[in-house]
């Protein structure tokens, strides 16, 4: 591992969905470079992110969101309002049946995945990016299986397809801010294990995870939208 990701200067990031999963794993890899976090999660309970404050005492700040909640969107806004983050990441999704089709998904099973993994999330963004500066950046948790060139074998149809919307939308955003100096990323984390990717995914966090958060690091200062991998390989839209 290059030195240069390993001491690279601490900051702040803001991480959205922090609880659990990979959004758990990527605090806790930010708090072991030396950067302090500030997480959400949706409920009051006590999470995996409490602990990580608890062993990283002051370094971690929790904060409660639902980001299928335009009102408590509103509400981190104002409570972070004067703040500066050197990164935004909105780590959201969820998945449904996989073997359910376009054909035979509910309208309200679509509207479900839809609304968590591309509405809401590009909410978020839009809602707290200003707190970012020129140097920082901004990024959401996408999926390989949002790539249409990458698409050769169907399955997982409404997921797939609530990861393109998701890239697309960022691409709208990037094209609003295309004069800015701040880095865009849509990250693929890989197949996971994770209680969203299953038992049976191919990577374990350990693989995923500390490689993801350098390469995050390694965009900062690279303007413009990058589609990008766990290894930092560019993936096609």
């Amino acid at each position: 591992m290059p030195a240069s990701l390993v001491n690279a200067p601490s900051g702040t990031i803001l991480l959205i969905g922090a609880s659990r999963g990979l959004g758990h794993a990527m605090a806790a890899e930010f708090l072991k470079k030396g950067w302090n976090v500030v997480g959400t999660v949706r409920g009051g309970g006590r999470t995996r992110l409490h602990d990580l404050a608890d062993a990283f005492a002051g370094r971690v700040e929790i904060e409660i969101l639902d980001i299928r909640e335009p009102d408590q969107i509103a509400a981190l806004r104002d409570r972070l309002s004067g703040r500066v983050f050197d990164m935004l990441f909105v780590n959201a999704g969820v998945t449904n049946n996989p073997a359910e089709t376009i054909a035979d998904v509910t309208t309200d099973e679509f509207v479900r995945v839809m609304v968590t993994n591309a509405l809401s999330p590009m909410r978020v963004l839009e809602s707290l990016e200003p707190y970012v500066p020129a140097t920082g950046l901004v990024g959401v948790m996408s999926s390989g299986q949002g790539s249409i060139t990458n698409n050769q074998t169907g399955q997982r149809e409404v997921y797939r397809g609530s990861k393109a919307a998701l890239n697309m939308f960022m691409r709208s955003f990037a094209a609003r801010h295309a004069g800015t100096s701040r880095a865009m990323v849509i990250m693929a984390p890989g197949w996971v294990r994770t209680e969203m990717g299953g038992p049976d995914a191919r990577l374990s966090i350990e693989d995923s995870v500390p490689s993801l958060v350098n390469v995050l690091l390694s965009k900062r200062g690279a303007p413009g939208l990058h589609y990008v991998d766990y290894l930092g390989c560019t993936v096609p839209w």
